[in-house]
């Protein structure tokens, strides 16, 4: 497997540290991590839902808006911020893995490198209950 660009594997290591759910994927949209927070939204670790292609994670949480009906990949934060290079900040919902359905916040941004090398985007997310 190739090397990740360092500005990825740093994203990644903040992620970790940091005390909201994020997700980080790179320039093709590979999710390839997200941290302990999100796992406990989505109700699996991510070592045992390991790297997912964009095909594969954009509809495996069931994205709807908030209306509750199903939402185009190419809708979906992450996939703006990722696709135009562009912050964007939406609510949606989603179903974890448990079968939890939940509205929540997503504010996703491109990551990009030296020499403005897309890299990939991140995006964080909290659920909008009790709030």
């Amino acid at each position: 497997m190739p090397q990740k660009p360092i500005e990825l594997i740093l994203a990644r290591q903040l992620a970790g540290y940091l005390s909201i759910p994020i997700f980080v994927v790179d320039a093709d949209g590979t999710l390839l991590f997200y941290n302990e927070p999100a796992e406990a939204m989505l109700g699996r670790r991510f070592e045992e839902a390991g790297e997912m292609r964009l095909d594969l994670w954009s509809t495996t949480f069931l994205p709807t808006d908030e209306a509750g009906s199903p939402l185009p990949t190419e809708a979906l934060p992450l996939v703006i911020a990722l696709r135009e290079r562009r912050p964007v900040h939406k609510i949606i919902g989603i179903t974890g893995f448990g079968g939890v359905r939940r509205l929540i916040e997503v504010t996703a941004f491109p990551l990009e490198g030296q020499g403005g090398r897309h890299l990939g985007a991140v995006a964080a997310f909290w659920s909008m209950e009790g709030s």
